[in-house]
């Protein structure tokens, strides 16, 4: 097998994105101004703060008039009652309150803190008191970028909608994918061999996820305004899966 290169290239010159832009155009943008000509198996990772700006998805703490139930839980948490009123609104399910710590299960069916109700980088002047919510479905938003790009380029790419998100047992937040399409996000490798010749029994792999988690070094988490990147020199034959296929069952789930 010969060796494998790696390429992960932030994009530049991306503006701020705002409700209604047309995302995919600022992407096409981009890319050509960096002088990058997407092909078969590149995959483009892209922010889910640029994707939730571009479809408007913000929300007024100062409009929402909190429950009791939130409430209870800004008691417990210490944050805002207002702002988990607005947690309470994207989630299906509370499993966690600690204090500074609110652990929800999206409507989406991932698992995250504040249930990726968020307020980093978003512009100054609101007094902290608007809110950013994750896509209302985010394979479908990978999907409508990947169409465009697709045609723009006549090229069959993958796109990944990547957020940040913590893990159980272990410090730190790395990339997540939340959105994707035209790759495969989850491979399973059982019944494959490992190198002694025996058969993969539980085998399989984050592909999207990993991808994400890979593009964020390049990407960055803070002030660096690099909220896209192109990835190369990946190849798969396994079949496009949605990022939904990575979430586990809650019968399968053993750390609820």
């Amino acid at each position: 097998m010969g060796e494998q290169t790696l390429t992960i290239t932030a994009l530049q010159g991306i503006p701020r994105v705002q409700p209604g832009d047309d995302l995919s155009a600022l992407l096409i943008a981009a890319l050509e101004q960096d002088r990058l000509e997407p092909r078969a198996q590149d995959i483009l990772v892209v922010a889910q703060k640029i994707v939730s700006k571009a479809e408007g998805r913000y929300l007024d703490l100062a409009s929402i008039e909190p429950g009791s139930r939130a409430r209870e839980l800004a008691a417990v948490t210490r944050k805002d009652a207002r702002l988990v009123e607005a947690i309470l609104s994207q989630s299906a399910e509370i499993l966690r309150a600690a204090p500074h710590v609110l652990i929800a299960v999206t409507h989406h069916g991932i698992v995250m803190a504040n249930a990726g109700v968020d307020r980093s980088n978003l512009e100054a002047g609101d007094d902290g008191l608007r809110v950013l919510l994750l896509p209302e479905a985010p394979d479908r938003s990978a999907r409508h970028i990947k169409e465009r790009l697709d045609a723009h380029f006549s090229a069959d790419i993958g796109v990944i909608v990547a957020d940040s998100a913590g893990r159980a047992w272990r410090l730190g937040t790395v990339g997540l994918a939340i959105g994707a399409a035209g790759v495969p996000s989850l491979v399973d490798r059982r019944g494959e061999e490992d190198l002694a010749g025996r058969p993969l029994e539980v085998t399989e792999v984050g592909f999207a996820d990993a991808v994400a988690a890979a593009a964020a070094l390049a990407m960055g988490e803070a002030a660096e305004a690099r909220p896209a990147a192109l990835v190369r020199g990946l190849g798969w034959t396994a079949e496009p899966r949605p990022a939904a296929a990575l979430l586990r069952p809650k019968t399968q789930d053993l750390f609820r």
